[in-house]
């Protein structure tokens, strides 16, 4: 099963009344036929489950798509030189269908839950 390639962008908020296609996350995972996240597969391609975060004013952050042991998906970021790692938890993302219109909501790591748009799965 081939990874997917999803983009996510900043959802309409007060912020960004028309949401923002220049903020949010790209990642590659791989889906089952009604586009959720297939476990499964991910077991065994995770070190290519990559994403990407982007943000105007901000340099990229790369990480990796990770499924944790309390059953929770996150992208996760490690920076050489700090203690802590920099997680952004995200809000029942095994419910989720990955399909262009859907919503996601993700606790990025200055704490703040913000909803995205599935821009386009490919």
């Amino acid at each position: 099963m081939p990874l997917k390639t999803i983009r996510l962008e900043l959802a309409r908020n007060a912020e960004f009344p028309e949401g923002s296609p220049l903020r949010g996350y790209e990642f590659r995972a791989p889906l089952t036929t009604d586009g959720t996240l297939d476990l499964d597969v991910w077991s065994r391609v995770k070190a290519d489950c990559t994403v990407r975060r982007f943000w105007p004013g901000q340099p990229d952050e790369e990480g990796l798509l990770l499924h944790t042991r309390g059953q929770r998906w996150m992208f996760h970021y490690d920076y050489p030189g700090e203690d802590d790692d920099h997680d952004d938890p995200i809000f029942r993302f095994d419910r989720h269908r990955f399909v262009e219109g859907e919503y996601v909501s993700i606790t990025e790591h200055d704490g703040e839950m913000r909803t995205f748009r599935v821009a386009s799965v490919r």
